[in-house]
């Protein structure tokens, strides 16, 4: 029974209750007698207890409904409010359940495209910084060489420095490009491509340590993609942002699933939605879209930690 007539029907027999008492052995006089106050007045607190379980009780599933209402992020899944409660209650709560599958559905396809178009474009920059950019300055080096080679001292001394400027910037080119498109992800697999992730961050002011497992499942292109991409954003902020001098990244399995997990020693994070920047979204869009489970917050004894956990044998989404 709905709950509007619940309440209703309640009252209404209390009403007609208390009418056939006062029409029959229950009677108030002028003035009242002390009785008959003490009657009324238990009567009054019955029915206005009985009103306030009946409404907390039938409310109850409403409350917890706001309360998932306000904390639901499409970027992180929770568990639906439990269908609790009769008829429009009930009702309603199965309609925002059914509603909130439809946006992280509709969310993690939009993503998909939207990650797929930045792979794409990132792809075509990789190519135009190695095909267009890299090789006019392995050109200029060359040319550079060559009137080097002819020139007097003085110059040639000059030029020797425009040369290690230039063959510097062409490195620097084909690190971004390395970046942007990881050759090695699709030609040697995800542990070279993690190792060499590892040794490319390494430098005078970090230390990247790495622990990857061998013998670990085939999750497909898609989650490799993930993979790589969340320890990459993970390295880039210990090493722009944490102020950290070590970090460690370890690939293993964890029952059924596989876990990432990039650990720094930097300052930290508070872990709080309102605290994530663009990256951290990103990785979580990405984590989506195969169906892994992204955590990150503070590490045991300081500074940050991103675990990423892929399940074996997840069916990756398509990317319509």
């Amino acid at each position: 029974m709905p709950l509007f007539w619940r309440i209703s029907l309640f009252n209404a027999v209390v009403l007609v209750a208390a009418t056939a008492l006062l029409l029959g052995p229950v009677t108030v006089s002028t003035p009242v007698l002390l009785t008959e106050a003490a009657i009324l007045t238990v009567g009054l607190v019955v029915i206005l207890i009985a009103n306030v379980l009946l409404l907390r009780i039938g409310l109850g599933p409403l409350r917890q409904l706001a309360r998932a209402m306000t904390t639901t992020d499409l970027l992180r899944p929770r568990v639906r409010p439990k269908v609790d409660g009769d008829g429009e209650i009930a009702e309603l709560i199965t309609t925002f359940n059914t509603m909130l599958d439809r946006l992280e559905a509709e969310r993690a396809l939009s993503a998909a495209r939207t990650l797929s178009a930045q792979e794409s474009e990132r792809h075509r920059v990789a190519q135009e910084l190695y095909d267009e950019v890299g090789q006019t300055l392995a050109a200029v080096l060359l040319d550079l060489k060559r009137v080097a080679d002819q020139a007097p001292g003085p110059v040639r001394a000059q030029l020797s420095q425009v040369q290690e400027t230039t063959r510097s910037s062409l490195d620097e080119i084909r690190r971004i490009a390395r970046r942007l498109l990881p050759g090695v992800l699709e030609e040697l697999g995800l542990t070279s491509a993690l190792r060499s992730l590892a040794d490319e961050f390494t430098g005078p002011s970090l230390t990247v340590r790495h622990d990857i497992a061998s013998g670990l499942p085939d999750l497909g292109d898609n989650a490799d993609l993930v993979l790589y991409r969340v320890a990459q954003e993970g390295l880039t902020n210990a090493a722009r942002h944490a102020d950290a001098r070590v970090v460690l990244l370890t690939l293993e399995r964890a029952g059924d699933a596989v876990e990432l997990r990039v650990r720094d020693d930097g300052r930290g994070v508070d872990g709080s939605e309102e605290a994530e920047g663009a990256g951290i979204r990103g990785m979580r869009e990405r984590a989506l879209l195969i169906g892994a489970d992204l955590v990150v917050g503070p590490a045991r004894g300081g500074g940050t930690e991103v675990r990423l956990t892929v399940p074996a044998g997840v069916q990756p989404m398509g990317h319509d």
